[in-house]
């Protein structure tokens, strides 16, 4: 028994030291995407149509939690050590039906995940959405493709394209991620009220019995 008890210590020495020499994993921060976007204030007109915005399309190498970056060139890589909180589309995504529910025109609003019945869909291409070094600087740059879509057949009734860049403040991780907040509020203020305007003129009359 003895013999037994003082070769298991062993083994297990063994074994932590083994473990003690083992890289270690890198240290990783997971990063909200920011929103300043104001809330409404009461009194707005609300549209009595419904709206489904739809998970955008993207690259396999956008479709990632990673947080894209183009150093030079057409390279791209990604930050070290830093990730988003979800995959960059449905991050998008969720940010959007978030910022709609503040503004608060448009009705109802949901998501593709609950596939809840809507009068109108919001489809999209998520083209760009990453930072890009611009002589030494970091650029947040977004790109989307978007296109309002009539629910019940699946028929376009109108499309444009969304981009913006802005320069951050520094090449820090937690500037470039604020940056990317206040470029995809920007984008999601014009993106919102092209929907609203668009929904107005395309979605069908609920008033109507």
């Amino acid at each position: 028994m003895k013999v037994f008890v003082t070769a298991g210590a062993l083994l297990l020495t063994g074994l932590l030291s083994a473990c003690s020499v083992l890289p270690k994993g890198e240290p990783l921060e997971v990063y909200l995407l920011p929103s300043n976007l104001p809330v409404r204030a009461a009194g707005e007109q609300r549209e009595s149509w419904s709206l489904r915005v739809n998970r955008p399309q993207s690259s396999q190498l956008l479709d990632s939690p990673r947080i894209a970056v183009l150093p030079q060139g057409d390279r791209i890589s990604a930050y070290q050590g830093a990730r988003w909180s979800d995959r960059a589309p449905a991050l998008f995504r969720d940010r959007l039906i978030g910022a709609l529910l503040d503004d608060g025109r448009v009705g109802a609003v949901s998501s593709d995940d609950s596939r809840l019945q809507a009068d109108l869909e919001l489809s999209s291409d998520l083209r760009a959405f990453q930072s890009e070094y611009r002589n030494g600087r970091p650029e947040v740059h977004i790109l989307l493709d978007a296109r309002l879509v009539q629910a019940g057949n699946q028929r376009i009734l109108a499309s444009r394209r969304f981009e913006v860049r802005q320069i951050a403040g520094d090449t820090a991780v937690e500037s470039v991620v604020k940056t990317f907040g206040a470029a995809n509020d920007q984008l999601s203020r014009q993106l919102i009220d092209w929907v609203v305007q668009e929904g107005r003129h395309n979605a069908p009359d609920n008033s109507k019995p």
